[in-house]
């Protein structure tokens, strides 16, 4: 989607890594071209907790940038006994800290169940504490994720958050909204045979949806198979649009309101 600054609506790619090796050469084009593109903010994802000194830096070197600290179910490794320690540390010293994660469970890659809800709840617990959403990856795995949510909910334990590039079906969704979380569509909303997803950006509340890139991974259609970039969030707003049957305008005031309360990003950023 090539639009002037002028022309492009403001936009929040809320779930993203420049922090990887592939954009090293290029970031300040990169970054370029997500400001042409109208992306106010950007929300970086933290994978495990050696990234946060580099990530930090980022947050440094693009006022727009705001991040969260966390471990990924597929990064288990990296959790030990005084990681949720680590963690509180580096939310409480930084107030561009905005979210934990991202955090969660994938049982379409790994099958230790036990390990990833053992990294799972103290980050959980640690949100709560410091009253920040979660960023929450969840592939294969919403039944065990809604079972734990729902205990916490129950006694009152439950964050507010993200289900960050949604994948699941409605009736999977439905459960994830009735708990008060938002739902991210990424760029496998483009794909033309995500036909679950789709149905859910039809039926998605206009006040409880993200759009993200989850960039480098993920490009939209027709950039699939690429390195991905916050800039091609307008792309997913612009499919989310025409799915939905509104303008990208509608979509990307929606997703910008949705996200600076989520998040509660700072006026100046958006």
């Amino acid at each position: 989607m090539a639009v002037s600054s002028e022309a492009a609506p403001s936009l929040v790619d809320s779930h993203c890594h420049i922090v990887f090796r592939n954009f090293e050469a290029d970031l300040e084009e990169v970054a370029q071209r997500w400001r042409q593109a109208g992306v106010k903010a950007l929300v970086h994802a933290c994978v495990e907790p050696a990234e946060i000194p580099a990530i930090r830096s980022l947050a440094d070197r693009f006022p727009e940038l705001r991040y969260a600290v966390g471990v990924h179910p597929l990064d288990t490794q990296h959790w030990h006994s005084d990681t949720a320690a680590v963690l509180e540390t580096a939310a409480r010293a930084d107030d561009r800290v905005v979210a934990i994660g991202e955090l969660g469970l994938d049982l379409f890659r790994a099958t230790n169940l036990d390990e990833q809800l053992a990294a799972l709840g103290p980050q959980l617990d640690l949100a709560v504490a410091l009253d920040l959403p979660v960023i929450i990856h969840c592939r294969d795995a919403a039944e065990p994720m809604l079972a734990e949510l729902r205990q916490r909910q129950r006694r009152g334990a439950c964050p507010r958050g993200v289900m960050h590039c949604w994948g699941g079906t409605p009736e999977e969704m439905a459960g994830f909204l009735e708990l008060g979380l938002y739902i991210s569509f990424s760029g496998t909303v483009t794909f033309a045979k995500a036909e679950p997803i789709h149905a859910c950006a039809r039926l998605v509340p206009a006040d409880r949806y993200l759009v993200e890139t989850d960039c480098p991974f993920l490009a939209p259609v027709p950039r699939r198979g690429k390195r991905n970039e916050p800039a091609y969030v307008a792309e997913v707003a612009a499919r989310v649009a025409d799915l939905r049957g509104e303008t990208l305008e509608q979509v990307a005031q929606a997703t910008t309101a949705n996200a600076t309360r989520l998040f509660r990003l700072p006026d100046q950023v958006v």
